[in-house]
């Protein structure tokens, strides 16, 4: 019995079959003497011997059990001591408490017991603090181990994962890139030279391509006249990063020398394993960085992020008037395919997003469709006010003028949206339009930024062009003539170039003067230009207080700041940026002040020595090479010139 309730919790079941047999055999005695003595003494030897081999069965399975459970806690305290895992338990204070011996090779102790976790590493400190941390490596000499953290247990471990890591490393960088190279203005100066000229010049672009390809270890082969195609890997691609692409400026730099003056865009595909997706990215790169003037890199990665290099120079004028001609009569068959045309500027609009309103909505008109432009009228400031008050004088083109809510309404299946003088959909009047409408046409003179009006069905972009109204002006031209522009809307179109070129002194080409005799052939009224860019004596006395505060660094760049809490208009802070640009030793001026819409806004000019364009882009900004500017979302000025400061230290050690 002392064996039976020793062992209780396995021989319940036969404990049971033997209390049924006894009752069995009582009963069976009752009936028949004999047969109840047989069926005892059989069933008690049955019992004997089952009884026997579990009691036999029972103490291997003890014998078994307590073996293994030796081994596996022997297996366990070798796991704990002697497996390549570093192991470290640590208190509140993230003093270490206890740590494996592996843990002290790992980092060189032989005991880490009463350490610092945060003085072993850095990277215990970021781990500590994100309750999140995961897949975190922290580096130990010439070793990566990865960390796990258990935040309960105060409890960490250490894998070595350093093979792994150089194996991914090694992969990442040997993964294809695929580069489109294309001479930006070849047709061009080809069509002037003689055979001999041009094979020289193309000899010696040849040779420094391939120069070039020979010592970053580059496949390169010339696929066209002014086209080549480059494979390489993603290490190769580091490196040329870290250089800035000097191909650029060698191609620049030595046809310049011949007067030939060539300049070389790059397109870069990366991150995809497959050719075809390469192909298409650096294809897309290539006409990001065309759609920007071209002189430059753009990579773009398969997550759509891109890096910009070069852009150093100014855009060559190349559009011709062939492309002219095309782009008016497509939109022509669009406009006359629409049941009306809504054309929409950028927010805070100026005079060039203004007139070149008014010049498309003209089209419209030459076409018998409805034109009309949306604004909104809250925005209007300075020169666009005074604008707007002679437009009041003509009935017919101020009712045209309507705001975003009624646009919004009048929008159908049929209905044509014109954006002009910008790209982004972030800086239109009214964003709802764009998602609205079916048929989108863009016609900007900005560079092009990665955020871009999707799923149009006409895009001109030209950043050789000093405004939006000059190349709205061309369009015109090779529109049906059934009306002529009126003396008010030609004024308007004029006053637009002037402001963007300062007067005809920055950006303006043969063609800028082109459009603007155009104009006055039209009658455009230059007085009437004059008096709407008149400003007020309030106005004149807050620029020069924000001239005041300037500050002009070695380099030749003059920044100043509007006072915290007071609004400036974006105009003012424009010109203020402008006139700062016609101080002595100033290369590039930068203002920075508050905006109606509670942002601070920077405009920021240049000469052409420093590309403000890339360092407005570095803030979510954009622009032109020497007309660029930026809104941030940050609370004092003195913010937003702390970031300022960061760009263009990053613009100027990546060599601008």
């Amino acid at each position: 019995m002392k064996s039976f309730f020793r062992k209780r919790t396995i021989r319940y079941p036969l404990a049971v079959i033997s209390l049924l047999g006894l009752i069995a055999a009582v009963l069976i005695f009752l009936s028949n003497f004999w047969v109840g003595l047989l069926f005892s003494m059989t069933f008690l030897l049955s019992i004997g011997i089952a009884w026997k081999l579990e009691d036999q069965t029972y103490l291997e399975t003890e014998k078994h059990i307590e073996s293994l459970s030796y081994r596996m806690k022997k297996v366990g305290e070798e796991a704990l001591l002697e497996l390549p895992i570093a192991i470290i338990l640590f208190n509140e204070k993230h003093t270490v408490e206890w740590a494996n011996p592996y843990a002290g090779k790992v980092f060189g102790k032989e005991t880490l017991i009463g350490d610092d976790l945060v003085e072993l590493s850095d990277t215990f400190k970021t781990i500590l603090k994100n309750e999140e941390s995961k897949n975190i490596h922290v580096k130990v000499g010439d070793l990566t181990y990865k960390v796990v953290y258990r935040i309960e247990e105060k409890l960490i471990y250490l894998f070595d994962v350093t093979e792994k890591v150089e194996m991914e490393s090694l992969y990442y960088e040997d993964r294809t890139v695929l580069g489109i190279m294309l001479i930006d203005n070849y047709d061009e100066l080809a069509q002037t030279m003689d055979d001999q000229t041009r094979s020289q010049l193309n000899s010696l672009v040849t040779s420094l391509v391939n120069s070039w390809a020979s010592d970053n270890g580059i496949f390169v082969k010339r696929i066209a006249s002014d086209r080549f195609i480059a494979v390489f890997n993603e290490a190769i691609l580091a490196e040329l990063e870290t250089a800035k692409f000097t191909i650029l400026d060698d191609i620049r730099e030595k046809t310049a020398k011949d007067h030939s003056g060539m300049t070389l865009s790059i397109g870069v595909g990366t991150g995809s394993a497959t050719l075809t997706e390469l192909g298409e990215l650096a294809q897309s790169s290539l006409d990001l960085v065309l759609g920007r003037g071209g002189d430059q890199v753009a990579i773009k990665h398969t997550d759509g992020k891109l890096k910009f290099f070069g852009g150093k120079t100014n855009p060559v004028e190349k559009r011709t008037r062939v492309r002219a001609r095309v782009i008016s009569h497509a939109l022509r068959d669009l406009i006359q395919g629409s049941d009306r045309v809504l054309i929409m500027g950028h927010k805070m609009p100026d005079m060039d997003a203004i007139g070149a309103s008014i010049g498309v909505r003209k089209m419209a008109r030459m076409n018998n469709i409805e034109g009309q432009v949306v604004l909104n009228f809250d925005e209007l400031d300075g020169s666009v006010t005074r604008l707007m008050d002679e437009i009041k004088k003509d009935d017919e083109l101020y009712n045209q003028f309507i705001d975003p809510e009624t646009a919004l309404a009048s929008v159908t299946e049929k209905t044509l949206l014109v954006i002009v003088d910008t790209h982004k959909p972030s800086m239109v009047i009214d964003e709802r339009l764009i998602a609205k409408a079916e048929k989108v046409v863009v016609l900007d003179h900005h560079r092009r930024g990665e955020e871009f009006i999707n799923n149009t069905m006409l895009v001109y972009m030209e950043p050789y062009a000093s405004s939006t109204a000059e190349l709205v002006t061309e369009l015109l031209e090779y529109q049906p003539k059934l009306e002529k522009l009126t003396m008010l809307e030609a004024t308007a179109l004029l006053a637009g170039i002037v402001v963007d070129t300062k007067s005809f002194t920055l950006r303006t080409g043969s063609r800028t003067f082109e459009a603007a005799s155009y104009l006055r052939t039209l009658g455009a009224d230059t007085v009437l230009v004059q008096r709407l860019l008149k400003e007020d004596i309030e106005t004149y006395i807050e620029r020069s207080k924000m001239i005041e505060t300037v500050e002009l660094s070695s380099t030749g760049i003059a920044i100043a700041k509007g006072e915290d809490g007071v609004v400036y208009s974006s105009v003012l802070i424009a010109q203020t940026a402008d006139i700062l640009l016609t101080m002595k030793d100033v290369i590039a001026s930068f203002v920075i002040a508050l905006r109606a819409d509670g942002k601070i806004g920077i405009s920021a000019r240049s000469l052409g020595e420093l590309n403000v364009q890339l360092i407005m882009e570095e803030l979510g900004g954009g622009g032109h090479l020497t007309n660029a500017a930026c809104q941030l979302e940050v609370e004092t000025v003195e913010d937003a010139k702390a970031l300022l400061d960061k760009a263009i230290t990053d613009i100027l050690e990546r060599g601008n």
